[in-house]
């Protein structure tokens, strides 16, 4: 049986003509006292939130299907639960859950069920990165990040925070009438990565902490890799910042993953390599050059090396595929 080929979902409009049956707006009745629509107000980049329950009030039944949307997703249950994959992983979530979707990621809806309440929100880059100078760029956040965990379990009073700020949102957006307007649901949307990006490393710092020992060397290993591959690529490097010696390390590493240390310094740098040429327009010297290859040759046999493909014939398999 051939596979069903990924819907590429591009901006708000074919978001709304994919995904719903009806132009209708997502505003509440009344609340939507703007004299332009969403497209007239910010014509070259978007942003649109909404009360799950109204989406999925709206949404189509091919609705469930892949998608890759060439923009950012914050997704907030309060109510009901959902199905879904993002990436290559496979989630359920219910109540309390604050989970999210990064650019270009390959993502399913396998279900929602009919009592679900909560919040969606999707937004672009240029839209995020209209409100302030010398912010945080979005792939900086851990939970847009293709390799960390997208979701998060929210205790009652953080849900309560959290939804606060979805309501200020939503309405400050549905309220807007001209592009200053428009300002004040950008402030919102940084406080809420902001507070989700505060929540989700304290949670992170915790499980830690109650980690045994070897575990716990195993998951700062991994956590500095990924702050540090770029420019660290031994095990030794990763031992001096640990404080124990590369072969203690590497056997730590071994036991608890299945690989030493320095393949999983390997498979990092190839995941990067393979997200990059999949989800980027990047050219393969672009690729080459963002990873801190010394030169484009020298990635080319790397990759090859360990995936039997070059760049380019990888990209073009998953092109293929897709």
């Amino acid at each position: 049986m051939m596979a069903k080929k990924v819907k590429q979902i591009n901006n708000l409009q074919e978001f709304r003509q994919g995904f719903m049956t009806a132009q209708d707006s997502l505003c509440a009745a009344g609340t939507n006292h703007g004299h332009h629509t969403p497209e007239q107000l910010s014509p070259n980049n978007f942003f649109q939130v909404a009360p799950l329950e109204k989406l999925r009030a709206l949404m189509k039944g091919d609705m469930l299907g892949s998608t890759k949307r060439s923009f950012y997703t914050i997704v907030l249950i309060t109510a009901g639960n959902v199905k879904e994959t993002i990436g290559f992983n496979s989630y359920e979530f219910g109540a309390n859950m604050l989970y999210f979707i990064p650019e270009n990621q390959l993502h399913t809806i396998s279900h929602w069920s009919k009592d679900l309440r909560g919040f969606h929100c999707i937004f672009d880059a240029d839209y995020f990165l209209l409100c302030l100078r010398d912010q945080v760029r979005l792939s900086e956040y851990p939970f847009f990040q293709p390799e960390k965990d997208h979701a998060m379990k929210l205790s009652d009073l953080q849900a309560d925070d959290i939804v606060k700020l979805f309501e200020k949102m939503s309405f400050e957006y549905c309220a807007r009438k001209t592009h200053n307007d428009d300002l004040l649901v950008r402030l919102y949307l940084n406080v809420l990565l902001i507070e989700a990006e505060r929540i989700y490393k304290s949670q992170q710092q915790a499980e830690l902490m109650n980690l045994p020992k070897k575990k716990n060397l195993v998951s700062s290993f991994r956590l500095l890799v990924a702050q540090h591959y770029l420019i660290k690529r031994q095990v030794m490097d990763y031992a001096e910042l640990l404080y124990v010696t590369p072969h203690y390390l590497n056997d730590s590493v071994r036991e608890e993953t299945g690989k030493p240390a320095s393949e999983f310094i390997r498979d990092y740098i190839l995941s990067e390599a393979k997200s990059l040429l999949i989800q980027t327009s990047l050219t393969v010297a672009q690729v080459s050059a963002e990873l801190n290859f010394s030169e484009q040759s020298y990635f080319g046999r790397f990759f090859k090396k360990h995936t039997s493909l070059s760049p380019a014939a990888f990209r073009k398999q998953h092109l293929t595929q897709v």
